[in-house]
Order: structure tokens, then C-alpha cells, then sequence
């Protein structure tokens, strides 16, 4: 029964695509709603610290401060408000001005640019730390998206970024993210300071694999967390 449901949900999803334009944005925004409405009109942020930090290798904000972060593919959660230290925050995604309309984002404390999927409208080398979590693959064309990425870092400045590997792709992922594809078009233009990978963690807890000492098998559906710096030009 259970099968069945899943598959004329994703009937239904398919049939729809057809007929609404921009329809990996329609889900995604309705993903957000219903979270919003789930979590009592608001949303929970309280997660981003302990995940970011823990992709940074950092202990504290202390090495936000003074600087302009950004996360690309931020949602409308307010993923960066826990760096207090920083400069500026900025959340970047392709639906932020659907966001402030919809979930009363004026009052946070933080910018958000409206990109899409062929530009950032930032300036080059403008942001010391960019974050991505679980976002770019839900881009169409992952070698112009970073591209993008990687021209509004400083050189010096770091990117800090999570992906999901080897998962087929869906309606709001469309990206299958391989460890080869990722080095070719993002990594081998930064230079690498930590690479982990480790399974994904069960519904809920993503990423709780990342937070245990001993790696389990690294078959089936994994993350991959990494950490680099932008070379100076020459």
C-alpha cells in the first residue's frame, strides 16, 4: 500500500511538471510551507550552529568575525544567524524574494540576495566565507553554478561546503553528485584543507555520521563535507 502511494505521488508530481512552469521551484516551496506550518508559523534554526561549525572545523563564530559569510542554497530558515561575530550574512538562493513575501524574513537579521541559476548578482571576490549544505545539486547546471560560487570568494577566503553523493536524481535535486564530477568542476580550483565523507545518517539525522568516531561501511547513499580556500591570483 505503501508502495502504491509513492508511486502515484510521484505520478502526480510528474504530471504536474508539465504543466507548471518552474516546477522544481513550486516543490520546493511547497516543502517550505508546509515546514513553516508544521513549526507553528516560524521556523527551527537552532541546527545550523552545531552543522556549520562542524563542516568549518571550528569551535565558535570567532572566525566569522569581522567577515561577510554567505550561504548559497539558504532557505528561508535563517541559516547563518548563529554567527554573531560576522560582519555581514548573507543568504543566497533563487527563491529569496518568494521567502520574504511569504515567511516574514524583513526582521531577521540577515541580507538576502535573489540569485539563479546562472548568476549571483555579487560583486567578484566579495565574500570571505561561503557555505553551501545539500544545495547544488538542486542547480541544473552544476559547472556554471560554481563558477559562480567560487567568484564571489576572496582568494584567501573559504569555501565550506556539504554534498549528497550518488543519489538519483528527483524533481528538486536534479544533480547525481559524484566525488569526480564535485573535484572537476568546484575542488580543483580551491585548494583543499579537509575532505570527509561519511554515510548518511537515518530521516532526521543527516549528517549524524559525521559526529561519530568510527565510519561505518561507505556503501549506499553518502555525504561529502569539505572545507577549501581560494588560491590568489596571479
Amino acid at each position: 500500500m505503501q508502495k502504491r502511494s509513492k508511486k502515484f505521488k510521484s505520478l502526480i508530481k510528474r504530471t504536474l511538471s508539465l504543466f507548471i512552469p518552474n516546477s522544481k521551484y513550486f516543490w520546493a516551496l511547497r516543502y517550505w510551507r508546509k515546514s513553516y506550518k508544521k513549526e507553528g508559523s516560524q521556523f527551527n534554526n537552532r541546527h545550523y550552529r552545531k552543522l556549520m561549525l562542524a563542516m568549518a572545523g571550528e569551535k565558535d563564530d570567532s572566525f566569522t568575525s569581522g567577515k561577510v559569510i554567505a550561504d548559497f542554497g539558504c532557505g528561508p530558515r535563517g541559516s547563518l544567524l548563529w554567527a554573531n561575530s560576522a560582519k555581514e550574512r548573507i543568504g543566497i538562493d533563487v527563491l529569496t524574494d518568494a521567502y520574504v513575501k511569504r515567511f516574514k524574513l524583513r526582521n531577521q537579521p540577515m541580507i538576502y540576495v535573489q540569485s539563479t541559476e546562472y548568476h549571483i548578482p555579487m560583486q567578484d571576490d566579495s565574500v570571505n566565507i561561503l557555505f553551501t549544505m545539500n544545495a547544488m545539486d538542486h542547480i541544473d547546471n552544476f559547472d556554471v553554478i560554481c563558477k559562480e560560487v567560487t567568484r564571489i570568494i576572496k582568494p584567501g577566503g573559504y569555501f565550506i561546503g556539504s554534498f549528497n553523493l550518488d543519489e538519483p536524481p528527483t524533481e528538486t535535486e536534479p544533480q547525481t553528485l559524484t566525488e569526480e564530477i564535485v573535484k572537476l568542476y568546484l575542488l580543483n580550483y580551491l585548494r583543499i584543507e579537509s575532505y570527509r565523507i561519511a554515510n548518511k545518517g537515518p530521516d532526521g539525522s543527516t549528517y549524524a555520521n559525521f559526529f561519530i568516531p568510527h565510519q561505518p561501511n561507505l556503501l549506499g547513499p553518502r555525504c561529502l563535507w569539505v572545507k577549501a580556500t581560494k588560491p590568489p591570483t596571479n
